[in-house]
């Protein structure tokens, strides 16, 4: 296994490996990849830890583990033969489930298991609950059903209390059916065909049951749901608790204990004994929870309190639950600049961060285990950043609790859907009819909801591009009704309609870019980078792609320091307040991750890139000096040009250019990414030349020129006569290219030389500008 910049992980073969269970046989279905928790994961109990770490009760059963399954069409009202087992809570695409079969639109995939009841006493109530079933989940207890629920991301629950034998055997079935595309709800990036046809920005879908089932005990009248408020500014945290079945003089009891102590088995959240705060309140009304000199939660310093909660009759303990919050604050406010800033704790704080699809090869929605979800966070800390895109997903609970431990302020997107179809890709959707907007409305107030309590969440995005969107400024007053805390920006990259929302946002690639200001919204960029390396032996498939090939590590981390480079200068300069970077991970075959998808190995040198990444100091990379000057050194560099085809000899340096036109620099259209556009070319050609004089340099020096050019799209650059570069694809903005040895040995110190470019254009934006820099310092390295 190769393992870069001394990370080194633990190697998983892929090979299948299988154990029995209760006597039954159980395997990992064969897979294109393994992580190295794949065979960590036990099918006796596959995350075995608690699923609600903000709200814990001791009286709780996993039934995760091997449950029997079906596929039939839907015409069947229930399954004559189960096929085989299939492990909880990976979907049914997965090679952890044990089974790695698509589910088509006309089918349902059937769950069985049997569980055994616990004994209830005074008035106990037994609860099952879904982490989430991706689309429509029906369950059955005893063939009797209790419930359905539509939407794929959300936590539910039911009451199953009167359909359970108590202390017996009971047989739970769960029906799902999944149209994925072919239906019009929320389900991010899946694409049926992606799991025969791997390829582009789809990835293989998730049926089924993907987070924890589990069982609780709770008494007759029970606490609900949380709702923490942390106030920083009057160093209170408010809380409200909302209590199912309240009765007349029940009281909330609230105890505040220092930092939570917490390992990364434990099955339950454990607190400090030391208390800093009480008090005394009424359920389903807000509580005040005096702190004296709050500790504040931040990615430098993520302190957590912890919360113990008491429900009280007659000053007799009903229920209770453990907890836990963080005090931050997220607001708007102008620097001295004038420019609008996003405030983490009244003060800027550069948003830095990985676009992360939460993909795993062998669970594809579901990590393999917990450990697994905690990696991923510790290597985004690691190479410094302190924010996360979650991109058209929603985690299960304990991804935001490690975030919430370890420090990771995250952008939580909706995950998309195709309610608002619009096929001219120019302006909003409508909604398909009015039950497929209600659908997707009620799992976006359901996201905002069941995740509100988390500190780590500082912004709503409720559309990503134009994917399914419809009446945004309605639905940012709908989540802003909801959440007055937090940021909420109605779309990330595409149509973002004037004045609404709190955030401006463009995607650029390569980029980095910043959007034009309205003076009331803060700026970021929510998706810049793409730079893709494919490494043999970690891939989906043979071929992966990216949207700028590198050609190795190295070229790899130089690329990604440049582009971080000046996203730090945007700050400074254009009021960029966040640039979230293409991507975390591999994912199929999209190859512009950080990591592989198989998360063994680390493509940059973490040492190198986390200060550059968090504090803008770019130790090892490049600087330059200008030799021959660009469009984007000086506005009045000219050049002679041609749109017509010139003789076989144009590019020697004794051709007769007399009759070339002249032009400033630079060639191109107006509107195409980095360009500076001072003469338009149109056509799909174009020539030109241009001489220059370079000052005295050693030898030494002429060694360390090189080619500083923005080109859209194929260009040949000629030095004197002779090929200096051929490059291929186009830019967006200018970059340092190495000079051909041959053309070096061509240059005429002191004497007259001639470069010459050609530059073809097939579709889209096009530019060509080019000119000469020389490397002048290159502190640390980049091996």
């Amino acid at each position: 296994m190769r393992c870069l910049w001394g990370i080194f992980l633990v190697a998983v073969n892929l090979v299948a490996f299988s154990v029995e269970v209760m006597g039954v046989e159980w395997k990992v279905a064969q897979s294109p990849l393994t992580t190295p928790w794949t065979e960590k994961v036990d099918p006796k109990m596959p995350h075995p830890e608690h699923p609600r770490p903000q709200m814990v009760r001791d009286s709780w059963e996993n039934l995760n583990g091997l449950w029997d399954y079906a596929i039939t069409d839907r015409l069947t009202k229930f399954p004559k033969k189960w096929e085989g087992k299939i492990l909880v809570p990976f979907p049914i695409e997965s090679a952890l489930s044990g089974v790695r079969k698509p589910l088509e639109p006309h089918q349902y995939l059937w769950y069985r298991r049997n569980f055994k009841a616990p004994k209830l006493k005074d008035g106990e109530r037994l609860l099952l609950h879904f982490g989430a079933v991706d689309y429509e989940a029906t369950v059955f207890v005893n063939d009797v059903e209790v419930g359905r629920h539509l939407g794929g991301y959300d936590s539910f629950s039911f009451d199953i209390t009167k359909f359970v034998k108590i202390g017996s055997e009971n047989e739970l079935v769960v029906r799902v059916w999944d149209p994925t595309e072919n239906g019009v709800q929320a389900r991010g990036k899946q694409l049926r065909r992606a799991m025969s046809e791997p390829g582009g920005i789809m990835y293989t879908p998730c049926s089924g049951i993907w987070q924890t089932v589990w069982l609780e005990v709770v008494p007759s009248s029970f606490i609900e749901r949380l709702k923490i408020l942390p106030d920083i500014d009057r160093n209170l945290a408010i809380l409200t608790v909302f209590v199912s079945n309240q009765m007349e003089g029940m009281t909330i009891e609230v105890v505040v204990t220092d930092a939570v102590i917490d390992t990364s088995q434990s099955e339950s959240i454990r607190f400090s004994d030391k208390v800093v705060a009480k008090a005394v309140g009424k359920p389903s009304e807000p509580i005040e929870i005096e702190l004296k000199q709050p500790k504040l939660w931040s990615p430098e310093s993520p302190y957590l309190y912890g919360l113990h909660i008491r429900l009280l009759l007659g000053g007799k303990e009903i229920d209770s639950v453990r907890s836990y919050f963080g005090m931050r604050k997220v607001s708007l406010g102008r620097d001295e600049k004038g420019f609008v800033r996003i405030l983490l704790n009244n003060r800027f704080v550069f948003q830095v961060g990985p676009l992360d699809q939460g993909y795993f090869p062998d669970g594809i929605y579901t990590a393999p285990t917990d450990e697994a979800l905690r990696f991923d966070i510790e290597v985004m800390k690691k190479l410094g950043f302190n924010a996360v895109r979650k991109h058209v997903k929603r985690e299960p609970q304990r991804w935001y609790y490690w975030c919430d431990r370890l420090g990771l302020l995250v952008w939580q997107d909706m995950p998309s859907s195709s309610v608002g179809r619009n096929a001219s890709g120019e302006v909003e959707g409508f909604p398909i009819s009015s039950e497929s907007a209600q659908q997707f409305e009620n799992e976006l107030v359901a996201m905002v909801e069941q995740l509100f309590n988390h500190p780590c969440i500082i912004m709503w995005i409720v559309f990503n591009e134009g994917w399914g969107q419809y009446d945004t400024a309605r639905l940012v007053e709908i989540v802003k009704a909801i959440d007055k805390t937090r940021l909420v920006s109605g779309a990330s990259g595409w149509h973002i309609r004037e004045g609404v929302g709190d955030i401006i946002d463009i995607h650029s690639y390569p980029g980095p870019s910043a959007p034009k200001p309205d003076g009331k919204r803060a700026l970021v960029l929510g998706e810049f980078g793409g730079l893709g390396l494919i490494l043999k032996g970690h891939t989906w498939v043979e071929k992966g792609w990216g949207y700028r090939a590198m050609p190795d590590e190295k070229a790899l981390t130089t690329a990604y320091l440049k582009l971080w480079q000046k996203a730090h200068e945007l700050k400074d300069t254009a009021g960029l307040c966040g640039a979230i970077y293409t991507q975390l991970t591999d994912i199929e075959t999209e190859c512009n991750g950080l990591l592989t998808y198989d998360r063994k190995v680390i493509k940059v040198p973490i040492e190198l890139v986390s200060r550059a990444v968090s504090e803008g100091k770019f130790v090892g990379l490049p600087t330059y000096k200008v030799i021959v000057p660009t469009a984007r050194d000086a506005d009045d560099i000219r050049w002679r040009y041609t749109f017509e085809k010139p003789p076989d000899d144009w590019f020697k340096a004794e051709f007769d250019d007399s009759s070339w036109k002249e032009g400033i620099a630079g060639f191109g259209v107006p509107g195409t990414p980095g360009a500076i556009v001072r003469t338009q070319w149109r056509t799909s050609d174009i020539w030109l030349r241009r001489e220059f004089t370079l000052p005295e340099l050693s030898k030494e020096e002429l060694s360390k020129l090189m080619l500083r050019i923005h080109h859209d799209e194929d260009a040949e650059v000629y030095i004197n006569g002779v090929l200096a570069a051929k490059l291929t694809g186009f830019t967006t903005d200018y970059e340092e290219v190495a000079i051909s040895q041959e053309a070096l040995s061509a240059l005429k110190p002191k004497g007259k030389n001639v470069i010459a470019i050609h530059c073809h254009q097939t579709v889209g934006g096009q530019y060509i500008d080019a000119g000469i820099v020389m490397e002048v310092s290159n502190t640390g390295s980049l091996k």
